[in-house]
């Protein structure tokens, strides 16, 4: 069956969230959700949860899964959010526990925090097959930005998470802990053997002047075009490309407080004995 897809734009994190959906059985899957974030207040809101909630109800749909990309370092995930409003279930890669070892230890996390997945739903093994309603979808590990990405296949539609941008920007930066660059060369490639008309839809955008936002392209422009990608470029050379750019590459704008929400399931660190939810930032250290 063909996927029907709706996406949700963030202008505030260049975020792009899916509503993913079989209108035949009304049932639907929900891709990178952001939990809204005003980083000089520390305050959080759910006008972008609320638009898919929005959405989701006018087309009368049930919510099956939750599905994150990765452990995003520039956006919150409302994943926790939504499910508190429409059910579904939170699932991410089976690597998260990787990632969240490795977080821990960066913000001393106490014994409530188990890196162990726990906090998600499901986690989902490379090649993995499961359904929407009538769709079948599969999970393809595209571990190198983090080792815990996965994307997500519905018939002729793949979300790539953060793997791939579009052609004019390239790819997704290897140098966050657990980064690898040539096992994302390796992942990229898996992305580009499928067929050439297979449509990608990406997790960002960061348009250069004069490019209006967009999110959607076929393997056939990215074999094509792809500044860092294209046929041709060997993984040696975007080897070398990736670790020179990255090392001029300042820190996400959200990474710090948005690790620690999303190697949660979207959910905030425990609130303390005030009654207040704390997120920690590590000095000299990152």
């Amino acid at each position: 069956m063909t996927p029907q897809i709706k996406a949700f734009f963030d202008p505030a994190t260049w975020t792009v969230s899916y509503v993913v959906f079989d209108e035949i059985k009304g049932s639907c899957a929900i891709i990178d959700p952001v939990l809204d974030y005003d980083s000089k207040s520390s305050r959080t809101s759910i006008h972008s949860a609320n638009q898919l909630i929005e959405f989701i109800h006018a087309q009368q749909l049930t919510v099956a899964w939750i599905l994150e990309t990765h452990a995003h370092a520039d956006h919150l995930s409302s994943a926790d959010y939504l499910k508190s409003q429409l059910g579904g279930k939170t699932a991410i890669g089976d690597n998260i526990p990787a990632v969240q070892e490795t977080f821990k230890k960066i913000f001393n996390l106490g014994d409530e925090f188990a890196p162990n997945g726990r906090q998600f739903d499901h986690l989902f093994t490379d090649g993995e097959l499961f359904q929407v309603g009538k769709l079948t979808a599969s999970a393809i590990s595209v571990s190198g930005h983090t080792p815990a990405d996965m994307a997500y296949q519905f018939g002729d539609a793949v979300f790539v998470g953060d793997t791939l941008f579009m052609p004019d920007i390239g790819s997704a930066r290897a140098d966050f802990p657990g980064g690898n660059a040539h096992q994302l060369f390796r992942s990229i490639q898996k992305l580009l053997a499928l067929s050439p008309t297979t449509k990608l839809f990406m997790c960002h955008d960061y348009p250069p002047a004069g490019r209006a936002p967009a999110w959607e392209c076929t393997v056939a422009q990215q074999r094509a075009h792809n500044i860092h990608v294209r046929n041709g470029i060997s993984e040696n050379e975007f080897v070398t490309m990736r670790n020179k750019r990255d090392a001029t590459l300042e820190m996400p704008n959200l990474l710090l407080p948005s690790i620690q929400v999303n190697i949660r399931a979207g959910k905030l660190p425990p609130a303390e004995q005030n009654g207040v939810a704390y997120l920690k930032i590590p000095i000299n250290l990152i």
